[in-house]
């Protein structure tokens, strides 16, 4: 049956695209019909990425590091000749293993798919992946196994996205475009106190990739604040220098049902200070359920560039995500990006509200309290909560210069 979707003009414009224009530095393109998504890196990458699926990029060749072929390398994968003897490696307590490596060759990592046999949220927030470019001697990604993979707060649920997806909710994969130009090195290391009896994975990544001048190295940036200040945005990148792209975030919130019961945490503004601006970016939004595309509040839901895998107002536990592919964030000199810690009163909110001990203060300059005995609705309010967040940008230079993940018992606290 012929797809009506690759007769319309946009399907049409969208392929022409690809096989025969520029393409700007990490800008994305869906291709309909088919259904596949990718994001491309750069004019040079085309010839790896940006071609038809029927032409074969001349000196590129394909490479899978797994438990059975560790290095990638051709004609290395006998551990699986021989009736699947190591689909899996063990992870002992504090143990750490080059997941895939590659040196003295350009190159561009294109899937990792993982899968381990604890999935609790000890081990999702206390498996740390570094990545290190080009022999870097500090991981431009350092990052949480679960934070990394698209999913807060060490928790497995379905979902699918552009760039992560977990298809029954067992899995982890990541579709972003990692390259490389001298070499590249994938560590992976259990800091709890538990081994881990299995760990399967797959790093798909090509060789041999021409890399121009205007492609850029993958970044993340994983930080929790248990609980928020006051009135301190909560930073979600903190201000990194250099040329680059802000790719998105996922962010997991647990809301303190003991000082807000169940109101509303997420009225606060999304900010991106680009290139020297201070005290008011050019970038800011409305509210947490607009920035990842919803509105009036937060339901699960899961699209290519924005979505809720989780939605607890039981526990008040919630992660979602939002992935700038199509509206691009680039940065020409520095970045940060923060978040408002803003809540709002709603009508079913205040008789529960006016029977909680401690101060509620109004959002605004300086700490002023609400008289609790007349709370009116839609009022905003300053709040504290626990928020954590797995930033994704590029950069011009394999190196951020970024705090690491922090110690893995308040990582994993309170999960």
């Amino acid at each position: 049956m012929k797809n009506r979707d690759m007769e319309s003009p946009d399907a049409r414009s969208s392929l022409r695209f690809s096989r025969s224009r520029s393409i700007p530095t990490v800008s994305a393109m869906l291709l309909l019909g088919l259904g596949l998504a990718f994001v491309e890196l750069s004019n040079a990458q085309q010839a790896a990425i940006g071609q038809p699926l029927y032409v074969l990029p001349p000196g590129i060749e394909t490479r899978w590091a797994s438990p059975g072929n560790p290095s990638g390398a051709k004609g290395s994968a006998r551990a699986n000749t021989d009736r699947k003897q190591s689909p899996a490696i063990p992870l002992k307590a504090g143990e750490q293993r080059i997941l895939a490596e590659a040196s003295g060759q350009s190159g561009t990592v294109r899937r990792i798919w993982m899968t381990v046999s604890d999935r609790s949220p000890k081990m999702l927030r206390g498996i740390r992946l570094d990545f290190y470019w080009e022999g870097a001697p500090t991981p431009a990604v350092s990052a949480p196994l679960g934070d990394f993979f698209g999913i807060g707060l060490g928790e497995t649920v379905a979902f699918q996205s552009t760039l992560f997806s977990s298809p029954e909710g067992r899995s982890f994969n990541s579709f972003v475009p990692m390259p490389f130009r001298t070499g590249m090195r994938m560590v992976i290391t259990n800091e709890t106190d538990t081994d881990l009896m299995a760990l399967y994975y797959d790093v798909d990544f090509t060789v041999g990739d021409k890399l121009g001048p205007d492609v850029m190295y993958f970044h993340t940036y994983f930080h929790r604040e248990n609980p928020t200040k006051m009135q301190h945005d909560y930073e979600a990148l903190p201000t990194v220098a250099g040329k680059g792209r802000f790719l998105g975030m996922n962010l997991g919130v647990i809301a303190n049902k003991s000082l807000y019961a169940g109101s509303w945490w997420g009225e606060g503004a999304v900010k991106v200070y680009l290139d020297g601006e201070d005290q008011f970016p050019a970038l800011s939004g409305t509210g947490i359920e607009d920035y990842i595309g919803t509105a009036y509040g937060m339901g699960p839901f899961a699209h290519s560039y924005q979505g809720a895998p989780i939605v607890d107002n039981q526990r008040m536990r919630f992660a979602f995500y939002r992935y700038h592919v199509e509206d691009p964030v680039y940065f020409r000199e520095a970045i940060r990006v923060t978040i408002q810690q803003i809540g709002i009163i709603l009508p079913n909110d205040i008789q529960a509200l006016s029977g909680i001990e401690g101060s509620l203060y109004k959002a605004g300059p300086g700490l002023i309290g609400f008289d609790k005995r007349r709370l009116a609705p839609f009022q905003l309010f300053e709040r504290e909560d626990d928020w954590s967040s797995c930033a994704y940008f590029y950069l011009d230079k394999p190196e951020n210069k970024l705090p690491g993940p922090g110690d893995v018992r308040e990582r994993v606290r309170g999960l």
